[in-house]
């Protein structure tokens, strides 16, 4: 009965508004008799005249122009209230959960929620660091990223960066000592830093290709860290070798503090991708953050690797 008597009075608003149940019925979307009869059933449950209709004009009657200036403000207050919470809806708000190994978190996402939050101010997002490939369903995360070639294929997947290279390298000091190896396969008489991830259950592998042949080496040394900043100091500081994104050490390379080899080894390969399950389940915060990542030819981006 609520509902209907709503209804019928906002029906009766426009009506009165208008002066006319042509034009009334129009804006409504419904036939001029069907309206005609609504507003007679209002009258008949009140037991009051609203409108007084002659054959040129409708007016509203003392008690019409009572009601209709008693419920017209409140329509207009509900009217308010829904285009705000339109607003609301079209503006992306909400917690977003995103699980990524450490170098992308601080070099690729940190870099670009910085330019993206200040424009959304009604986004949070939560950026747990994890070397694992975490199952991003079963842990209630929102979106993951990793390597290209490690995303499922059931997954929405969407490129953040573009392809990368590896790079082996080492101190002037430490070749000073040994030789530099020319094969991958020399790597194993050296002492490599090495990195352990707990998807391989281990020791991270080397893995190099060229021409078309693909080699994985397990290598020595004396150290072995789960993060790239102990790697990378290790190397400059001359203790051992590391295998490194190439644009880690590119700078150092530069400044001559490190020295790269097998580089003819180290092919390009996909890049980062953010990734989630299914745009069915997406929210318009995630979305539009999608969007705001993604990678376009021709922008310049740093990539890293874990």
């Amino acid at each position: 009965m609520l509902g209907e008597n709503f209804n019928n009075l906002s029906a009766f608003v426009v009506v009165a508004r208008e002066r006319s149940f042509t034009k009334a019925a129009a804006k409504l979307g419904v036939s001029q008799s069907a309206l005609s009869q609504t507003i007679k059933g209002l009258e008949v449950r009140l037991g009051l005249q609203l409108l007084t209709r002659t054959t040129r004009s409708v007016s509203p009657t003392e008690a019409g122009e009572r009601l209709l200036q008693s419920v017209a403000p409140r329509f207009e207050d509900i009217e308010r209230d829904i285009s705000a919470l339109s607003a609301l809806r079209e503006k992306p708000a909400g917690l977003i959960r995103i699980t990524a190994g450490e170098h992308p978190a601080v070099t690729v996402l940190q870099p670009a929620l910085a330019r993206f939050l200040p424009d959304y101010p009604d986004i949070q997002v939560e950026i747990i660091v994890d070397h694992g490939l975490t199952d991003i369903a079963a842990e209630g995360y929102d979106a993951g990223v990793r390597l290209g070639e490690q995303v499922a294929k059931d997954m929405i997947a969407v490129p953040i960066g573009p392809e990368m290279r590896m790079a082996v390298v080492g101190a002037p000091a430490y070749f000073a000592r040994y030789p530099k190896p020319v094969t991958p396969q020399e790597l194993t008489q050296h002492n490599c830093i090495n990195f352990r991830l707990p998807t391989y259950g281990g020791l991270f592998p080397w893995e190099f290709e060229k021409d078309g042949r693909e080699l994985k080496v397990r290598v020595e040394g004396q150290l072995i860290f789960n993060n790239m900043a102990l790697r990378l100091k290790s190397a400059l500081s001359g203790t051992g070798l590391a295998y490194l994104p190439e644009d880690e050490a590119l700078g150092h390379i530069a400044d001559g503090r490190l020295v790269r080899v097998l580089e003819d080894w180290c092919e390009p390969f996909p890049g980062y991708h953010l990734y989630y399950p299914s745009r069915r389940h997406s929210s318009p915060a995630l979305t539009i953050l999608c969007e705001a990542l993604k990678f376009k030819k021709g922008r310049v981006r740093p990539t890293h690797l874990y």
